[in-house]
Protein backbone atom coordinates (compact mmCIF):
# COMPACT_ATOMS: atom_id res chain seq x y z
CA UNK A 1 0.00 0.00 0.00
CA UNK A 2 1.74 3.47 -1.29
CA UNK A 3 1.57 6.21 1.47
CA UNK A 4 -0.56 8.17 -0.92
CA UNK A 5 -3.17 7.29 -3.17
CA UNK A 6 -5.45 8.73 -6.34
CA UNK A 7 -8.67 7.41 -6.22
CA UNK A 8 -10.95 7.58 -9.14
CA UNK A 9 -14.28 6.32 -9.02
CA UNK A 10 -15.27 6.03 -12.73
CA UNK A 11 -18.48 4.41 -14.37
CA UNK A 12 -19.10 4.23 -18.35
CA UNK A 13 -16.13 6.31 -19.35
CA UNK A 14 -13.30 4.38 -20.43
CA UNK A 15 -12.40 6.64 -22.97
CA UNK A 16 -11.53 9.31 -20.44
CA UNK A 17 -8.99 6.98 -18.29
CA UNK A 18 -5.86 6.87 -20.44
CA UNK A 19 -5.33 10.57 -20.44
CA UNK A 20 -6.15 10.69 -16.93
CA UNK A 21 -3.80 8.10 -15.73
CA UNK A 22 -0.99 9.58 -17.82
CA UNK A 23 -1.65 13.61 -16.21
CA UNK A 24 -1.57 11.83 -12.64
CA UNK A 25 1.97 9.90 -13.72
CA UNK A 26 3.32 13.29 -15.15
CA UNK A 27 2.55 14.67 -11.68
CA UNK A 28 5.49 15.57 -10.10
CA UNK A 29 5.21 14.89 -6.54
CA UNK A 30 7.73 14.57 -3.39
CA UNK A 31 6.05 11.54 -2.50
CA UNK A 32 5.66 7.77 -3.72
CA UNK A 33 1.49 7.26 -4.79
CA UNK A 34 -0.83 4.99 -6.59
CA UNK A 35 -3.73 5.43 -8.32
CA UNK A 36 -6.51 3.54 -7.50
CA UNK A 37 -9.98 3.47 -9.88
CA UNK A 38 -13.06 1.85 -8.46
CA UNK A 39 -14.96 0.50 -11.49
CA UNK A 40 -18.50 0.88 -10.59
CA UNK A 41 -19.83 -1.47 -12.80
CA UNK A 42 -19.03 0.00 -16.10
CA UNK A 43 -20.52 -2.02 -19.02
CA UNK A 44 -18.04 -0.37 -21.35
CA UNK A 45 -14.02 -1.31 -21.93
CA UNK A 46 -13.17 0.02 -18.67
CA UNK A 47 -11.79 -3.14 -17.36
CA UNK A 48 -9.67 -4.07 -20.79
CA UNK A 49 -8.57 -0.31 -20.43
CA UNK A 50 -7.61 -0.84 -16.70
CA UNK A 51 -5.49 -3.88 -17.67
CA UNK A 52 -3.86 -2.12 -20.51
CA UNK A 53 -2.72 0.98 -18.11
CA UNK A 54 -2.03 -1.07 -15.07
CA UNK A 55 1.08 -2.74 -17.37
CA UNK A 56 2.49 0.49 -18.46
CA UNK A 57 5.29 2.48 -16.54
CA UNK A 58 5.04 4.59 -13.83
CA UNK A 59 3.01 5.44 -10.66
CA UNK A 60 1.37 2.00 -10.15
CA UNK A 61 -2.42 1.60 -11.00
CA UNK A 62 -4.84 -0.73 -9.22
CA UNK A 63 -8.21 -1.31 -9.98
CA UNK A 64 -11.48 -2.99 -8.19
CA UNK A 65 -14.85 -3.45 -9.02
CA UNK A 66 -17.73 -2.35 -6.97
CA UNK A 67 -20.86 -4.10 -7.85
CA UNK A 68 -23.37 -1.76 -5.97
CA UNK A 69 -24.63 0.82 -8.17
CA UNK A 70 -23.84 4.43 -7.15
CA UNK A 71 -21.66 6.79 -6.26
CA UNK A 72 -21.58 6.73 -2.96
CA UNK A 73 -20.98 3.22 -2.61
CA UNK A 74 -17.52 3.42 -4.89
CA UNK A 75 -16.36 6.52 -2.91
CA UNK A 76 -16.57 4.40 0.10
CA UNK A 77 -15.04 1.62 -1.10
CA UNK A 78 -12.09 3.51 -2.22
CA UNK A 79 -12.00 4.80 1.43
CA UNK A 80 -12.14 1.40 2.32
CA UNK A 81 -9.47 0.13 -0.15
CA UNK A 82 -7.13 3.09 1.36
CA UNK A 83 -7.25 2.57 4.98
CA UNK A 84 -3.65 1.01 4.70
CA UNK A 85 -2.86 4.86 3.36
CA UNK A 86 -1.93 8.08 4.57
CA UNK A 87 -3.24 9.76 2.47
CA UNK A 88 -6.15 9.44 0.00
CA UNK A 89 -7.04 12.34 -2.73
CA UNK A 90 -10.05 12.21 -4.97
CA UNK A 91 -9.94 13.17 -8.40
CA UNK A 92 -12.81 12.15 -10.86
CA UNK A 93 -12.99 10.59 -14.66
CA UNK A 94 -14.35 13.43 -15.89
CA UNK A 95 -11.03 15.57 -14.63
CA UNK A 96 -7.42 16.58 -15.83
CA UNK A 97 -4.92 17.39 -12.91
CA UNK A 98 -3.37 20.86 -13.12
CA UNK A 99 0.54 20.73 -12.35
CA UNK A 100 0.85 20.69 -8.59
CA UNK A 101 -2.42 18.70 -7.81
CA UNK A 102 -0.83 15.61 -5.99
CA UNK A 103 2.15 18.26 -4.71
CA UNK A 104 0.02 21.11 -2.76
CA UNK A 105 -2.61 18.11 -1.55
CA UNK A 106 0.62 16.40 0.17
CA UNK A 107 1.93 19.61 1.41
CA UNK A 108 -1.27 20.64 2.99
CA UNK A 109 -1.78 17.16 4.59
CA UNK A 110 1.71 16.68 5.79
CA UNK A 111 3.23 19.79 6.26
CA UNK A 112 -0.41 22.23 7.78
CA UNK A 113 -1.60 19.18 9.60
CA UNK A 114 -4.81 19.92 7.38
CA UNK A 115 -7.05 16.48 7.56
CA UNK A 116 -9.06 17.59 4.53
CA UNK A 117 -7.91 19.70 1.96
CA UNK A 118 -9.60 20.87 -1.65
CA UNK A 119 -8.53 22.67 -4.27
CA UNK A 120 -9.67 24.57 -6.97
CA UNK A 121 -11.96 22.98 -9.80
CA UNK A 122 -11.88 25.42 -13.38
CA UNK A 123 -14.91 24.10 -15.86
CA UNK A 124 -13.22 23.47 -18.97
CA UNK A 125 -15.74 24.83 -21.52
CA UNK A 126 -15.10 26.54 -24.80
CA UNK A 127 -16.75 29.46 -25.66
CA UNK A 128 -18.38 27.77 -28.45
CA UNK A 129 -19.74 25.17 -25.90
CA UNK A 130 -20.75 27.65 -22.70
CA UNK A 131 -24.70 28.69 -23.49
CA UNK A 132 -24.91 32.75 -23.28
CA UNK A 133 -27.68 31.65 -20.15
CA UNK A 134 -24.86 29.86 -18.33
CA UNK A 135 -23.81 33.17 -16.00
CA UNK A 136 -20.70 32.91 -13.81
CA UNK A 137 -22.62 32.44 -10.88
CA UNK A 138 -24.15 29.08 -12.26
CA UNK A 139 -21.04 27.36 -12.46
CA UNK A 140 -20.64 26.25 -9.10
CA UNK A 141 -23.63 23.83 -10.07
CA UNK A 142 -21.52 21.81 -12.60
CA UNK A 143 -18.72 22.04 -9.85
CA UNK A 144 -16.90 24.88 -10.23
CA UNK A 145 -14.50 25.92 -7.11
CA UNK A 146 -13.36 29.35 -6.74
CA UNK A 147 -12.81 30.60 -3.36
CA UNK A 148 -9.70 32.95 -4.60
CA UNK A 149 -6.19 32.79 -5.20
CA UNK A 150 -5.01 32.66 -1.12
CA UNK A 151 -5.00 29.16 0.77
CA UNK A 152 -7.33 29.45 4.10
CA UNK A 153 -9.19 27.07 6.96
CA UNK A 154 -12.64 26.43 6.19
CA UNK A 155 -14.63 27.33 9.50
CA UNK A 156 -18.33 27.42 7.93
CA UNK A 157 -20.30 26.19 4.90
CA UNK A 158 -19.63 29.50 3.07
CA UNK A 159 -16.64 27.91 1.24
CA UNK A 160 -17.46 24.71 0.60
CA UNK A 161 -14.99 22.00 -0.89
CA UNK A 162 -16.19 19.23 -3.26
CA UNK A 163 -14.85 15.37 -3.92
CA UNK A 164 -13.88 16.34 -7.80
CA UNK A 165 -11.08 17.43 -5.77
CA UNK A 166 -10.12 16.75 -2.21
CA UNK A 167 -7.71 14.88 0.01
CA UNK A 168 -7.74 13.25 3.09
CA UNK A 169 -5.50 12.09 5.86
CA UNK A 170 -6.85 8.48 6.05
CA UNK A 171 -6.83 8.27 10.23
CA UNK A 172 -9.92 10.15 10.11
CA UNK A 173 -11.39 7.02 8.45
CA UNK A 174 -9.93 4.76 10.55
CA UNK A 175 -10.61 6.02 13.83
CA UNK A 176 -14.59 6.78 13.14
CA UNK A 177 -15.98 3.77 10.70
CA UNK A 178 -19.38 5.04 10.76
CA UNK A 179 -17.97 8.42 8.78
CA UNK A 180 -18.59 7.43 5.33
CA UNK A 181 -20.71 8.97 2.80
CA UNK A 182 -24.44 9.46 3.08
CA UNK A 183 -26.12 6.50 0.70
CA UNK A 184 -29.49 8.43 1.20
CA UNK A 185 -27.57 10.90 -1.19
CA UNK A 186 -26.60 8.27 -3.90
CA UNK A 187 -26.40 8.99 -7.39
CA UNK A 188 -26.40 6.04 -10.04
CA UNK A 189 -24.72 6.38 -13.14
CA UNK A 190 -25.63 9.43 -15.01
CA UNK A 191 -28.52 10.22 -12.76
CA UNK A 192 -28.71 13.63 -12.17
CA UNK A 193 -28.12 14.75 -7.95
CA UNK A 194 -26.45 12.99 -5.52
CA UNK A 195 -25.04 15.34 -2.43
CA UNK A 196 -23.01 12.87 -0.62
CA UNK A 197 -20.03 15.26 -0.86
CA UNK A 198 -21.55 17.84 0.11
CA UNK A 199 -23.29 15.81 2.78
CA UNK A 200 -19.45 14.62 3.85
CA UNK A 201 -18.26 17.73 3.81
CA UNK A 202 -20.85 19.19 6.66
CA UNK A 203 -20.13 16.11 8.63
CA UNK A 204 -16.56 17.02 8.87
CA UNK A 205 -17.36 20.46 9.94
CA UNK A 206 -19.91 19.25 12.22
CA UNK A 207 -16.61 17.37 13.74
CA UNK A 208 -14.31 20.17 13.71
CA UNK A 209 -11.87 18.62 11.58
CA UNK A 210 -9.21 20.67 10.15
CA UNK A 211 -10.43 21.80 6.65
CA UNK A 212 -7.92 23.77 4.27
CA UNK A 213 -8.66 25.09 1.00
CA UNK A 214 -5.65 25.23 -1.73
CA UNK A 215 -6.36 27.05 -4.43
CA UNK A 216 -2.24 25.87 -6.33
CA UNK A 217 -4.50 22.35 -5.84
CA UNK A 218 -6.31 22.75 -8.96
CA UNK A 219 -8.08 20.02 -11.85
CA UNK A 220 -9.76 21.09 -14.88
CA UNK A 221 -13.17 19.79 -14.98
CA UNK A 222 -15.11 18.64 -18.71
CA UNK A 223 -18.74 18.96 -18.69
CA UNK A 224 -21.14 16.57 -21.12
CA UNK A 225 -22.95 18.06 -23.10
CA UNK A 226 -26.40 17.15 -21.33
CA UNK A 227 -26.08 18.78 -18.59
CA UNK A 228 -25.72 22.43 -20.40
CA UNK A 229 -29.19 22.59 -20.33
CA UNK A 230 -31.52 24.44 -18.53
CA UNK A 231 -33.53 21.47 -17.37
CA UNK A 232 -30.71 19.61 -15.49
CA UNK A 233 -30.37 22.86 -13.38
CA UNK A 234 -33.88 22.31 -12.04
CA UNK A 235 -34.16 18.72 -11.62
CA UNK A 236 -30.60 19.19 -10.27
CA UNK A 237 -32.14 21.42 -7.43
CA UNK A 238 -35.66 19.64 -7.15
CA UNK A 239 -33.77 16.65 -6.60
CA UNK A 240 -31.92 18.14 -3.74
CA UNK A 241 -34.51 19.77 -2.18
CA UNK A 242 -36.19 16.15 -1.85
CA UNK A 243 -33.61 14.71 -0.54
CA UNK A 244 -33.01 17.13 2.17
CA UNK A 245 -36.76 17.46 3.01
CA UNK A 246 -36.87 13.16 3.65
CA UNK A 247 -33.96 13.48 5.23
CA UNK A 248 -32.38 16.11 6.79
CA UNK A 249 -34.96 18.35 8.01
CA UNK A 250 -36.33 18.53 11.99
CA UNK A 251 -39.48 17.32 12.95
CA UNK A 252 -41.92 20.39 13.18
CA UNK A 253 -44.87 21.08 15.63
CA UNK A 254 -47.51 22.16 13.15
CA UNK A 255 -47.78 20.70 9.42
CA UNK A 256 -50.18 19.52 6.75
CA UNK A 257 -49.58 16.13 5.68
CA UNK A 258 -46.11 16.10 7.06
CA UNK A 259 -45.14 19.58 5.23
CA UNK A 260 -44.60 23.17 7.51
CA UNK A 261 -46.74 25.81 6.06
CA UNK A 262 -43.87 28.02 5.59
CA UNK A 263 -42.44 25.64 3.12
CA UNK A 264 -45.73 26.04 1.04
CA UNK A 265 -45.57 29.60 1.16
CA UNK A 266 -41.95 29.40 -0.20
CA UNK A 267 -43.24 27.53 -3.05
CA UNK A 268 -46.25 29.82 -3.81
CA UNK A 269 -43.68 32.94 -3.50
CA UNK A 270 -40.97 31.35 -5.45
CA UNK A 271 -43.10 30.02 -8.61
CA UNK A 272 -44.66 33.30 -8.25
CA UNK A 273 -41.22 35.51 -8.80
CA UNK A 274 -39.91 32.76 -11.14
CA UNK A 275 -42.87 33.40 -13.38
CA UNK A 276 -42.88 37.08 -13.40
CA UNK A 277 -39.30 37.22 -14.45
CA UNK A 278 -40.29 35.45 -17.17
CA UNK A 279 -42.88 38.02 -18.09
CA UNK A 280 -40.63 40.59 -17.82
CA UNK A 281 -37.95 38.77 -20.14
CA UNK A 282 -35.75 38.54 -16.97
CA UNK A 283 -33.38 35.63 -16.50
CA UNK A 284 -35.23 33.75 -14.51
CA UNK A 285 -33.06 30.40 -13.98
CA UNK A 286 -31.86 31.22 -11.30
CA UNK A 287 -35.40 32.02 -9.38
CA UNK A 288 -36.73 29.01 -11.23
CA UNK A 289 -34.02 26.67 -9.44
CA UNK A 290 -35.70 28.50 -6.00
CA UNK A 291 -38.73 27.16 -7.34
CA UNK A 292 -37.93 23.46 -7.97
CA UNK A 293 -35.74 23.09 -4.98
CA UNK A 294 -39.22 24.62 -2.77
CA UNK A 295 -41.08 21.83 -4.31
CA UNK A 296 -38.36 19.58 -3.77
CA UNK A 297 -38.66 20.19 -0.44
CA UNK A 298 -42.58 19.89 0.11
CA UNK A 299 -42.01 16.41 -1.48
CA UNK A 300 -39.80 15.73 0.80
CA UNK A 301 -41.47 15.94 3.46
CA UNK A 302 -44.21 14.21 2.32
CA UNK A 303 -42.28 11.21 1.81
CA UNK A 304 -40.44 11.51 5.30
CA UNK A 305 -44.17 11.37 6.66
CA UNK A 306 -45.35 8.56 4.63
CA UNK A 307 -42.05 7.04 5.85
CA UNK A 308 -43.04 7.16 9.26
CA UNK A 309 -46.50 6.25 9.35
CA UNK A 310 -45.18 3.05 7.57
Amino acid sequence: MAEFTVAICSYNRCQNLPALVSALRKQKAPIAFEILVVDNNSDDDTQRVLTGLAGQAGAPLRFVREQKQGITYARNRAIEECLGSTYMAFIDDDELPQEGFIASAYDSLSSEDAECVGGAVEIALTDEERPKWLVKELLGFLAEVDHGTKAFWIMDRSSPVWTCNIAYRMEIFRDNPDLRFDSRFNREGQGVGGGEDAMMFLALLDAGKRIRYRPDMKVSHFVESWRLKRSYFLKLHFVAGRRFGQFKTPDYPRTVYGVPPFMLVNVVRDCYRAILLFIQGKPALRQAMNATYACGLVLGRARARKRVSD
